[in-house]
């Protein structure tokens, strides 16, 4: 149980809310015996959500995002929270007051509610993450004396959708089946979500100048359906180590082109000295022959003298 004093009496003047009410220290997300704790899944999933949340609008010192993280909504009671499987704030510094990184989301103390919340269905956790509006009600018999109220009362805490959608007002509410890859959305549509049209796979939320799809894929060495973000191109949000790979790629393939090119120069050039070594032959080859056709014919102009011909006479005679 968490210890602190509250209220903490007022003064004249009155403190601050920030200094009355308890904070992330006084609330961290520490509850080994709450129901639903994440499997490997969750915990990979929630990874590759957060390593491609990268809305182009904000600077990372304003993004903030989290897994399994206590979610702490209602002041009036202090020790209520959800624990959202992931959830992602923007204009909210990255750090706590700028200064340490947090043990838990505490909303009157951050003063910004998140803007997107994900929940990664499981079979102990699918009616409290979608609530009575989205799932078929249980057979009566199922459910004792009356139906379950989805409203809370003063000593029993609300359900998440109510928290998500009532309380909290966070625009985008999205939910995945590892078991099915079914991916649902919800828009905060005034004061209640409303579905959107899943095509492709694919949610676009233009508030952030992000989509969330489903990706088929390896991570983590795990080939499956998994929930990322992707850009207003359509192109997946690359993690940093797909980002080193692709560049690690981009090297090797213009190391290759550089070593094509090369090999391409040198056989320019082993043409080129070919060329020039068959023209040298040929001049070579040429002389030659002029130089054996020069001594014919000075043995011709030799044997006439030797005969009593005048040469000169009898060239222009031939012609």
């Amino acid at each position: 149980m968490v210890s602190f004093n509250y209220p903490v009496p007022q003064t004249d003047p009155p403190c601050s809310p920030r200094e009355t009410l308890p904070t992330m220290y006084d609330l961290p997300s520490e509850d080994p015996e709450e129901p639903g704790l994440p499997d490997e899944f969750h915990d990979w999933q929630a990874q590759l959500l957060s390593l491609t949340f990268c809305p182009p609008h904000y600077p990372l010192s304003q993004i903030f995002y989290a897994s399994d993280l206590n979610l702490y909504y209602d002041v009036r009671h202090p020790l209520w929270y959800k624990r959202p499987d992931w959830f992602g704030v923007v204009g909210v510094p990255r750090l706590y007051d700028d200064v340490d990184m947090r043990l838990s989301y505490v909303v009157w103390q951050e003063g910004v509610n998140p803007f997107v919340v994900v929940e990664l269905l499981s079979p102990g956790t699918e009616r409290e993450d979608l609530g009575e509006q989205v799932i078929a009600p249980e057979p009566e018999q199922g459910r004792g004396n009356g139906q379950e109220s989805q409203r809370s009362t003063e000593d029993k805490p609300p359900r998440k959708w109510q928290v998500y959608e009532q309380i909290l007002h966070i625009p985008y509410y999205v939910v995945f089946s590892r078991y099915t890859n079914q991916l649902r959305a919800f828009k905060l549509n005034g004061a209640h979500y409303q579905e959107l049209e899943v095509q492709d796979g694919r949610v676009w939320m233009s508030e952030l100048g992000l989509g969330l799809g489903l990706w088929q894929g390896e991570f983590q060495g795990i080939n499956r359906f998994w929930l990322r973000w992707y850009d207003a191109q359509g192109n997946w949000i690359l993690t940093e180590a797909e980002q080193e790979r692709q560049r690690a790629e981009q090297e090797r393939q213009r190391a290759e082109q550089e070593r094509q090119r090369a090999e391409q120069e040198r056989q320019r050039a082993e043409q080129e000295r070919i060329q020039k070594a068959q023209a040298l032959q040929q001049a070579q080859q040429d002389r030659q022959r002029a130089k054996a056709t020069q001594a014919q014919l000075d043995a011709l102009i030799e044997r006439l003298r030797e005969s009593g011909i005048d040469p000169d006479t009898f060239f222009q005679d031939q012609s």
